[in-house]
C-alpha cells in the first residue's frame, strides 16, 4: 500500500482496490445462522441495448441475481424492491458465491427485521475496474442501464410494487457512491437509500496533484492488460473515461487530469475541475438538493479505521453539507475498519441496513 499521505487523496480512488480484496476475505467464511425460512435466488440474463454503446469491450448481456422471499411462489402479493450495487473489482457472482447474503436476507425476513421484499443485484463488472455508476459513451451508460432497462425489466418480470416509494437503493464502497448518485438524480424512481461506507463523497484533504500514479507508463500502454495488477492506474482510466471521454484518443479513448507536456505529466486544471465536479458527489449536492429532500430515507455509514482516511473525512463532510442544505439523513461512523462489520451475522447489512428499509420503504400497494 502506498504512503498514507498519497492514499488519502484517493478517497475515493486507490483504497477501493484493497477494499475489493478485503471484501473477498470477509466473505469467504460461511455464516453459522440457525435454520430459517428460505427464499430463492434466481439468475436472469438481461440483454442491454444501452450498454452496446461503449469502446471498452463490454458484454451487453448482463447477469442479474434476484432474491425472492419464501412466500413469493405461493402468493399473488406484490413486493417492494431493493437494488444493490457492488464495489469495483468485484462481481455479482462473487457477491453470492458463499451464500452469506442469502442467509442474511432469509434471517432478516424470518426474524421480522424486515418484511418480505425482492432483492436485486446486477453485474456491474467491466474489462477494467467495474462500473463507477455513471453515463459515458466510452465505458457505458450505466445510469441509463439501471433506470431505463434494469428497473423496467424487474417490474415486468416479477410482482413488484412499481412505485418510487417501494424502491430502495443500496451498495458498498463504489456501489455506495452509485446508490447515492441515483438518489441524487433519480428521486423520481427511488425513495430510500442506504450506502455502506461510500467513497467519492468528497475530495479528502490532499490536492489531486499529489496523486501517485505512474503516468508515463499509463500513457504508453496500448491495452489495459499491460497494466497487470496496477489497479490504481486502471481506476484512473475508468474515471477519465467517465468524465473526460475522447473518442479520438485511442487506446483508452479519454483525456486525463494529468496530461503529458514535453514528456512529463503536468496538472491540467480544466480537466481536473471537470473530473472532480463529475466524480465527487459533494460537487453537485446543491443542484440535487430538491431531489434528496424528496427522499423518504437517506442513510450512510463508514468505518473510522479506514486506512484511507480521506474516506472518513469526506463522509463526515458530506453529512455536514447535507445538514446545511436541510436534507434529513442518518450518518454513522462506527468503530472498525470498512469491512469487518458489514457482512457478519449481526453486522451492518443485517442490523442497520435492513431495519432502515423496513422503516422507510412502503410494503403495501397504494390505495
Amino acid at each position: 500500500m502506498a504512503h498514507l499521505k498519497f492514499l488519502c487523496l484517493l478517497l475515493v480512488f486507490t483504497d477501493l482496490i484493497s477494499s475489493g480484496l478485503a471484501q473477498s476475505k470477509a466473505k469467504t467464511t460461511s455464516l453459522q445462522i440457525p435454520e430459517v425460512k428460505q427464499g430463492s435466488l434466481i439468475t436472469e440474463k438481461l440483454p442491454s441495448e444501452i450498454l452496446k454503446e461503449n469502446r471498452i469491450g463490454l458484454d451487453p448481456n448482463r447477469t442479474i441475481k434476484v432474491y425472492l422471499p419464501s412466500g413469493y411462489a405461493s402468493s399473488q402479493k406484490s413486493y417492494p424492491v431493493i437494488y444493490y450495487f457492488h464495489n469495483i473489482f468485484w462481481s455479482v457472482e462473487k457477491m453470492f458465491e458463499n451464500g452469506n447474503v442469502v442467509k442474511l436476507l432469509d434471517r432478516g425476513i424470518t426474524s421480522g427485521m424486515i418484511q418480505d421484499f425482492i432483492f436485486v443485484a446486477a453485474d456491474f463488472s467491466t474489462p477494467t475496474t467495474g462500473s463507477i455508476y455513471e453515463n459515458s459513451p466510452i465505458s457505458g451508460r450505466w445510469l441509463d442501464f439501471i433506470t431505463k432497462e434494469l428497473v423496467p425489466f424487474i417490474d415486468k418480470r416479477f410482482r413488484t410494487l412499481p412505485h418510487r416509494n417501494s424502491r430502495g437503493l443500496a451498495g458498498d464502497f463504489m456501489g455506495g457512491r452509485g446508490a447515492l448518485k441515483l438518489a441524487m438524480v433519480h428521486a423520481d424512481l427511488f425513495s430510500v437509500v442506504y450506502a455502506l461506507h461510500p467513497v467519492a463523497t468528497g475530495s479528502g484533504q490532499i490536492p489531486w496533484s499529489y496523486v501517485q500514479v505512474d503516468w508515463k507508463k499509463l500513457y504508453q500502454c496500448k491495452t489495459v492488460d499491460e497494466l497487470g495488477g496496477d489497479g490504481r492506474s486502471k481506476l484512473f482510466i475508468t474515471i477519465s473515461q467517465a468524465f473526460l471521454p475522447n473518442p479520438n484518443r485511442p487506446p483508452f479513448y479519454c483525456d486525463y487530469f494529468m496530461e503529458p507536456e514535453k514528456g512529463e505529466p503536468k496538472l491540467h486544471t480544466a480537466n481536473t475541475k471537470k473530473t472532480k465536479d463529475g466524480f465527487l458527489l459533494d460537487a453537485t449536492l446543491e443542484e440535487s438538493a430538491s431531489n434528496l429532500r424528496s427522499m423518504r430515507g437517506i442513510a450512510f455509514d463508514w468505518g473510522r479505521f479506514d486506512p484511507t482516511q480521506a474516506h472518513v473525512y469526506s463522509n463526515q463532510d458530506f453529512s455536514r453539507k447535507l445538514e446545511d442544505l436541510g436534507i434529513e439523513h442518518e450518518a454513522e461512523e462506527y468503530r472498525g475498519d470498512p469491512w469487518d462489520k458489514t457482512w457478519t451475522e449481526n453486522g451492518r447489512f443485517y442490523s442497520r441496513l435492513l431495519p432502515f428499509f423496513e422503516r422507510h420503504l412502503v410494503f403495501e400497494p397504494a390505495n
